[in-house]
């Protein structure tokens, strides 16, 4: 048996979506080896730390550790700048959850910074690499809709009821767009490639809110939304296929999402973004019953830390990452092209790029719990 290297891991931030990065990087990703977590709140940290038999840290003593490698950022997002930062200047490696950073400039700054640092930067959103959105991107790369002219992303939501005073979703990069939006658009940039220019309008229809839920602490509370709840928009993608964007966070649940690329041989509509899983459709000329597309690749259930396990890969293998910052950094300077379009009312041209990530590797259809070493080396194919 092949031995695995393993990246000595610690996660930042406890909070709610903690726990599937924690129980997926305990059990699931073997080149992960999770020592420690920690979050501003220690009480938090020391729950976490008991409930999944790692060590509790402070944030403090994560970053100063020199035995650890890579640190998972788990925090609000207004955060994210600060604690990739803070990662970059200790020389740790970093991927963080969605998004990079709230606006351009700082994607931009950090990574420069990871450069002069040699240090790598993942960000999520790494629901692109499960099986659902790879087998859409076969499909294309693999012509079975032949060139592809455009493409239609779609998602809404109820927010009214989810909203609190407290909650990074009503806070500037929390926003429909920068928090459900932004898997839609990974999900498009990881098949199609960069973006050259953008338009679009975002709103926020209903800034005002009082909690109306007469089991919460907070009922009757009064509070302002600072995002926008509805983002609309246009791409001109740099091999000019055209695609529209409609997020709407004033509407109803349950989702109803929307991932249609148009081809001059057929269309494909992919299943949603936010999953790792789903059925992918080809509409064929001239068929009137769409095929089911089979899927051939792993990660069909809840992999979130896959993109930090593919990180680690990365570090052992000298290469990029998937999940990689210059992506996310892109798909932030689109959000906030379409704010800036809001404002002046032009076309942004974008100028920032990456390279399409490669795709996962193919026929490996097992869940990696429990697998041999064997299985999880199918990350390592270069």
């Amino acid at each position: 048996m092949t031995a695995v290297t393993r990246i000595k891991t610690a996660i930042i931030g406890c909070g709610a979506i903690s726990d599937i990065y924690l129980q997926n990087m305990t059990s699931r990703f073997q080149i992960l080896d999770l020592v420690a977590c920690s979050d501003r709140h220690q009480d938090r940290a020391d729950a976490k730390a008991a409930k999944y038999g790692i060590k509790s840290m402070t944030i403090d003593d994560v970053f100063a550790d020199p035995d650890i490698q890579l640190i998972v950022n788990l925090t609000p997002p207004l955060a994210h700048y600060e604690m990739v930062k803070r990662a970059i200047l200790a020389n740790k490696n970093v991927y963080t959850e969605k998004v990079l950073a709230v606006t351009y400039a700082q994607a931009k700054e950090l990574i420069a910074l990871a450069r002069d640092h040699h240090v790598l930067i993942g960000s999520a959103p790494d629901t692109f690499l499960g099986a659902g959105i790879q087998s859409g991107k076969r499909a294309v790369d693999e012509g079975l809709i032949g060139q592809v002219t455009s493409v239609h992303v779609a998602v809404n939501r109820d927010m009214r009821h989810l909203y609190n005073p407290h909650s990074f979703t009503g806070k500037t990069g929390g926003g429909i767009g920068f928090d459900v939006g932004v898997y839609y658009l990974t999900a498009l940039l990881s098949i199609l490639g960069p973006v050259a220019e953008v338009g679009g309008l975002a709103e926020n229809f209903h800034p005002d809110h009082t909690i109306e839920d007469p089991a919460s602490p907070l009922f009757g509370d009064k509070f302002t939304v600072e995002n926008e709840n509805m983002m609309v928009g246009y791409l001109r993608f740099k091999n000019n296929v055209l695609g529209t964007l409609h997020f709407n966070s004033d509407a109803i649940w349950p989702e109803q999402p929307a991932v249609v690329l148009y081809g001059r041989e057929g269309i494909l509509a992919l299943p949603d973004p936010n999953r790792f899983d789903g059925q992918v459709r080809l509409y064929e000329k001239g068929a009137l019953n769409p095929i089911e597309i089979p899927q051939n690749f792993g990660y069909a259930k809840n992999a979130r830390g896959l993109g930090a396990a593919d990180l680690a890969w990365s570090i052992v293998n000298h290469r990029q990452p998937r999940a990689s910052a210059e992506m996310a950094a892109h798909a932030v300077e689109i959000l906030n092209g379409i704010l800036a379009a809001t404002k002046s009312g032009q076309r942004q041209t974008m100028t920032s790029d990456f390279v399409i990530p490669k795709a996962m590797p193919i026929g490996y259809l097992g869940d990696y719990f429990g697998r041999s070493e064997e299985a999880a080396l199918a990350l390592k194919e270069e």
